[in-house]
């Protein structure tokens, strides 16, 4: 496996020496930025409607979402003090099953087809299936990354349980979006993003999640980003957080990180039950208001016997 070496960015210490940058997954971030601009050029130009968004903003959000899973991926090898010869090939074999997913997204976009759940002929079924073994394939790659940063001792330690959160509570989101695959299903179609109303009703804007029913994107989609939102918050603890101590700061990201895993299993809870996001019920808002409170208790705990003494 082939690295790049680079001048260290960003202020993180585990950044301080050359960083190995994942060939595979910065080809893989290119890839699929160029791929969203000419998504967003057919959402511009291509004026077809398919499940009630337009055509082109699959391919779009996909495009963006594994840019940043792939330049993510690609920081996080980066961290890691010593190479890892798996994770490194795993970065290898998640380009290689991202570009079948984009690909196939984007041929069934040409076709003015659905991708996802679309058995509606032998050769939609046949191109459901490969994404649904590309998919597999990515999230046992993912596994092999998660544990080799799992088994390495980074010295930032806010980073490092940043760093190890962000990946298992993407895994948990990658698992959660198998819940869909047992939504709704006709001889056409064999699952559904929406829970309690037909897919293509009413969505919100950009997302396309459903404002009539619950939709299980949700969860998927704020679990995923686990490996961007906690690894940020560890960077902003260090940048903002001076009078603290590291074991504080380590405190603070395992408060926040047990937070956000609670909070993705509460969003996916509140689709299954088929709530729309912004209508919960008074059972879902109390067990929201409950993670809050409990965050914060915790947080202040953790604040106040982490404070540094100033002389």
């Amino acid at each position: 496996m082939t690295t790049i070496d680079v001048p260290a960015a960003g202020s993180l210490p585990a950044l301080r020496s050359p960083a190995r940058w994942n060939r595979a997954l910065i080809l893989l971030t290119g890839a699929a930025a160029v791929l969203a601009l000419i998504a967003a050029g057919g959402i511009l130009f291509d004026d077809r409607i398919l499940t009630g968004v337009p055509i082109w903003l699959k391919p779009f959000k996909f495009a963006v979402s594994f840019a940043v899973y792939g330049w993510t991926l690609a920081w996080m090898l980066a961290v890691l003090p010593r190479r890892s010869r798996p994770a490194e090939w795993a970065g290898v074999v998640i380009f290689s099953v991202a570009v079948i997913e984009l690909a196939i997204i984007v041929i069934q976009v040409v076709r003015g087809t659905t991708s996802h759940y679309n058995v509606s002929t032998p050769l939609n079924a046949t191109l459901w299936s490969a994404m649904g073994t590309s998919i597999m394939v990515l999230f046992f790659a993912h596994v092999v990354i998660a544990v080799a940063a799992l088994r390495q001792r980074i010295p930032d330690r806010a980073a490092s349980w940043a760093i190890r959160l962000g990946l298992l509570i993407a895994l948990l989101g990658m698992g959660l979006a198998f819940l869909m695959t047992s939504q709704g299903g006709t001889e056409a179609m064999v699952g559904a993003h929406s829970v309690g109303v037909p897919d293509g009703g009413p969505g919100m804007p950009l997302t396309g999640w459903s404002t009539t029913g619950g939709d299980l994107r949700i969860g998927h989609f704020v679990g995923l980003h686990a490996l961007q939102a906690l690894p940020l918050l560890a960077f902003a603890l260090r940048r903002w957080g001076v009078r603290l101590t590291e074991r504080a700061r380590a405190g603070l990201i395992v408060v926040g990180g047990s937070a956000y895993a609670v909070l993705v299993l509460l969003l996916t809870w509140q689709a299954l039950r088929a709530q729309p996001l912004l209508k919960p019920d008074a059972l879902t808002l109390a067990a929201f208001f409950g993670l809050m409170a409990a965050t914060a208790a915790s947080a202040a705990l953790v604040m106040r016997a982490g404070r540094k003494k100033v002389s």
